[in-house]
């Protein structure tokens, strides 16, 4: 919705539009496009600002991977509490530091950025929220990937791992309250697989879309790239997903450098290539197609919900928001 509000069509240089992993628009005259995205999850860094900043970083460059973009730079905008209080300061530090290791690993500069300190009030001090925003290049436009499902009949992809981390969660907040436990592991060389990967079968034209799972797991990565499109929502049924963990870590965990691909059935074993020469775990886990959002463990229906519900909950959370607040 908020998106929606103002003019991103300026110039008439937008190649993708707001609403995917990343905004691209096209150099006029060249066949090169500058890819940008900005990311933070302030409750990871509430509950560790070291890693938290450091998934920061590992987002905003997956989400400019899975646009087909190569990743060049960042800047920061570094929001937090009274610097003149220990534990505020504290956060400060561990975030800086988080995001000084990850950009070292990937070769990032990190090129602008500002601080906005004391940012409290009487109930106490806002999440340490250290934003990222990455730029990157497009190395051909007519290759611009985007994150909604386009075929029926394709298959979908699972690269990275699922891992038991409920941590910080969307999942753990909406659910059952709760704002705890540690977030995501942070492994920094699988991302840097998962993400090489990507963008290598991106390149290589064997990709229909790429989307990357962050906040609500795997679940609700899968939904955006049904109800994306507002012009062609396309189903899925995902039937292959049997991890060893519970319901609910497999839907709505949080594992970082998973990436969500869907492609033609004869591009899957050169993808399955790819991903194996990047040491990136690999798995197909179902077929885009029909009506409904239908994933299944063994016999269980675990979700089944049709695209108009699932779309009219999806876009109708921010005026259902205002109502419950002016009520």
């Amino acid at each position: 919705w908020v998106y929606e509000q103002y003019d991103y069509m300026v110039q008439t240089n937008t190649v993708v539009m707001p609403g995917s992993d990343s905004a691209v628009i096209r150099i006029k005259g060249e066949k090169e496009g500058i890819a940008l995205t900005v990311d933070c999850n302030s409750r990871y860094c509430f509950l560790d600002p070291y890693r938290g900043a450091q998934i920061a970083v590992a987002e905003a460059r997956r989400n400019l991977t899975c646009t087909g973009a190569e990743p060049m730079a960042i800047t920061d905008c570094l929001n937090f509490g009274s610097p003149e209080k220990p534990e505020r300061f504290w956060e400060f530090k561990r975030s800086i530091e988080g995001i000084a290791e990850i950009c070292r690993f990937f070769s990032l500069p990190v090129v602008s950025g500002n601080v906005s300190f004391y940012n409290e009030s009487p109930q106490g001090a806002i999440y340490p929220t250290p934003v990222i925003g990455m730029v990157g290049i497009v190395k051909d436009i007519e290759k611009v990937c985007t994150q909604q499902f386009k075929r029926e009949g394709d298959v979908i992809i699972l690269l990275g791992v699922c891992k038991q981390d409920l941590g910080g969660s969307e999942y753990l907040k909406e659910i059952h309250g709760l704002v705890k436990g540690e977030p995501p592991e942070m492994d920094m060389q699988m991302e840097r697989g998962v993400q090489d990967a990507t963008l290598e079968a991106i390149e290589k034209g064997l990709v229909s879309s790429a989307h990357d799972c962050s906040e609500g797991g795997l679940m609700v990565a899968l939904a955006e790239c049904c109800i994306s499109d507002r012009e062609r929502k396309i189903g899925a049924n995902i039937d292959n997903l049997s991890f060893s963990q519970r319901d609910d870590t497999i839907l709505f965990g949080e594992s970082q450098s998973r990436v969500i691909l869907s492609c033609s059935m004869q591009a899957v074993k050169e993808i399955r290539k790819i991903a194996y020469k990047h040491a990136v775990p690999f798995r197909v886990i179902g077929e885009v197609g029909g009506e409904k959002l239908r994933v299944l463990r063994g016999k269980r229906a675990l979700i089944d919900i049709g695209l108009e519900e699932m779309e009219a909950k999806w876009r109708g959370a921010l005026p259902s928001l205002i109502t419950d607040w002016e009520t």
